[in-house]
């Protein structure tokens, strides 16, 4: 804390497909076990891993030629990989090349087996994948070892009633199955009840939203300010904001207003 400069962790070196480079990176995670970052290196349609540990000059790949969007990490450290180009997601055994369809995989469209790019996956400690189905405009909930998913939020076509979504991004589920999302063209963030048939606004709705889980992202309230600072002033879309801010021991809630 109190820090006025980062520290790059992984690439930095301009964009570019070398070890040590990275293109359009979309997501990230921490495995505790081996101390690295494990990051989906977009465009480069990798898998990469960084080490934590000092002097790491380059990553190393983890899964290759995989259009990967969202990350997730289960307890027995099995790997959950959306790739939006497959409309699949993907269950790696780290060191495993290929992995196993745990949702999606049957082409592109909107059947209760089928995925319409997916970008963000939740994995509960039964091995529950849950995945926001982003051009579908829902949020789908595939047992382990299921054939098809269970439309869990959303799933009425593109919109903004509270029975609706548009363009579901992030996800977090907490431990009463309690689902909440990223509603990015609506620019709020709902809350689905385990078996619920509507959603309720709880964050924004007349702004836009980023929801972060303290759970994936283990920074400091502060530190997400200032990187989202940073992050939107860079991009020139805002130049002042203002935040409100709710928080309990699973969720951070950056509401811009």
């Amino acid at each position: 804390m109190g820090d006025t400069n980062g520290q790059v962790v992984a690439g930095g070196n301009s964009q570019g497909n070398r070890l040590d480079q990275l293109n359009w990176p979309a997501d990230v995670l921490i495995d505790k076990e081996t101390d690295s970052l494990i990051v989906c290196d977009r465009n480069n349609r990798r898998v990469v891993r960084w080490s934590r540990r000092s002097g790491t000059t380059q990553g190393e790949i983890l899964i290759n030629n995989i259009t990967c969007w969202g990350l997730a990490m289960d307890g027995q450290r099995y790997l959950y990989i959306a790739d939006t180009n497959k409309h699949e997601v993907r269950r790696y055994q780290i060191g495993d090349k290929n992995g196993t369809i745990v949702a999606g995989g049957n082409g592109e469209s909107a059947g209760f087996n089928q995925l319409n790019s997916p970008y963000y996956t939740f994995v509960d400690q039964e091995q529950t994948v849950y995945v926001s189905d982003r051009d579908n405009h829902r949020v789908m909930k595939w047992n382990k070892g299921a054939k098809e998913g269970i439309v869990v939020a959303g799933g009425q076509g593109q919109g903004n009633a509270l029975t609706q979504l548009s363009y579901p991004q992030g996800l977090f589920v907490d431990t009463l199955g309690t689902i909440y999302v990223a509603d990015s063209w609506n620019n709020r963030v709902m809350r689905w009840p385990k078996e619920a048939k509507q959603g309720t606004v709880i964050v924004g709705g007349n702004a836009l939203i980023l929801l972060v889980t303290a759970l994936h992202r283990p920074l400091s309230t502060e530190q997400y300010i200032d990187l989202l600072y940073e992050h939107w002033h860079t991009l020139n879309l805002l130049d002042v904001f203002q935040y409100g801010i709710q928080c309990s021991d699973e969720l951070i809630f950056l509401n811009l207003l």
